[in-house]
């Protein structure tokens, strides 16, 4: 080694320290169960955004894409293949809580997870073209009610998911049964408002977070959000469902969940990094950039507390609608 330059005996001894530095402190990783694009990628990329800009990540989180079965297939790696890491996070949303009730993650359920933290929230919402005689949710209920085969539901996804769950439940109170409604599903709700503006639907049952980006061409009105009170900048003049007389909300959360293994000590360091975020105004502005509203949750143990309580309330759910035994 004597007869090594300095100059490269130092260069070694850098990159040897990387390498192991590299080893000891790898970037924290979050997975998206599910392809590039869509509400599970975007969870991620406003965590992985708002966790480093705030200084809780010393380097910004991997992300890694994980599809399959909308959500089922990273569910059962990080249960049954994965379930200690202690810096590896995995989005959810609202329908991944549906597909738990519904018993489409295999054999795995809502307490074989650590629930750890919440960005924010979404709601559903009902829309129909700017120029349809449908006004009011009430003049569709009515039309519902008058004759099911005039209005057909458009959504992204299939039977059974949560965008057909929200009409399912409009449909019902005009009385008219899962199997009596109309209900065609898109790949994605892009392609549910482009087949409304086309006329080939007459309502769609999204996201506000989807409709909102429609509204700015005109094209559609919404005619409710699924929110227990009207939500507040661009969308404070539409009315709730329930301001109209009927009781369905449909939030639609979006945050993370860890291995069942992981420690106690990183389990809450990543809860504690979460809880944070909620308190910043910056983050605040990240969210709202992002169509989100809060959460309002507390910290992670009210967010295990809603889950296993919101999967509860979709298991009866299913039931009543045929879904599950």
């Amino acid at each position: 080694m004597s007869n090594v330059p300095a100059a490269l005996r130092l260069a070694c001894a850098a990159l040897a320290l990387a390498a192991v530095c590299a080893h000891a402190s790898p970037a924290p990783e979050c997975i998206v169960p599910a392809k590039p694009g869509g509400g599970f990628d975007l969870t991620c990329k406003l965590a992985q955004r708002a966790l480093l800009e705030a200084g809780l990540t010393g380097q910004p989180m991997r992300l890694v894409y994980v599809p399959g079965g909308i959500g089922a297939v990273a569910y059962n790696s990080i249960v049954a293949q994965r379930p200690a890491e202690p810096d590896t996070i995995v989005a959810f949303s609202g329908g991944s809580l549906l597909a738990l009730a519904e018993g489409k993650f295999g054999k795995y359920g809502v307490a074989d997870v650590r629930w750890v933290g919440a960005l924010g929230t979404d709601y559903g919402m009902i829309a129909v073209r700017a120029d349809s005689p449908y006004k009011t949710l009430k003049d569709l209920v009515a039309a519902l009610k008058s004759d099911p085969d005039q209005v057909l539901f458009g959504a992204g996804g299939t039977i059974g998911n949560q965008d057909w769950m929200k009409a399912a439940l409009v449909a019902r109170q005009a009385g008219v049964g899962y199997k009596r409604m109309r209900f065609v599903g898109f790949e994605g709700g892009g392609e549910a408002f482009t087949a409304l503006l086309g006329g080939h639907v007459q309502a769609v049952s999204g996201d506000v977070s989807e409709a909102a980006m429609q509204l700015g061409a005109g094209g559609i009105r919404i005619l409710a959000v699924l929110a227990e009170r009207r939500l507040p900048g661009r969308l404070a003049s539409v009315p709730t469902a329930r301001e109209q007389g009927y009781d369905i909300t449909w939030p639609i959360l979006r945050g993370f969940y860890m291995g069942p293994k992981v420690a106690q000590a990183d389990y809450q360091r990543w809860a504690g990094r979460f809880e944070r975020l909620q308190a910043s105004p910056a983050f605040v502005r990240l969210r709202a950039e992002q169509g989100l509203f809060p959460a309002d949750l507390g910290g992670a143990a009210s967010l295990d507390a809603y889950v296993k309580d919101t999967v509860r309330r979709y298991g009866t759910l299913a039931k009543e609608f045929g879904l599950v035994r």
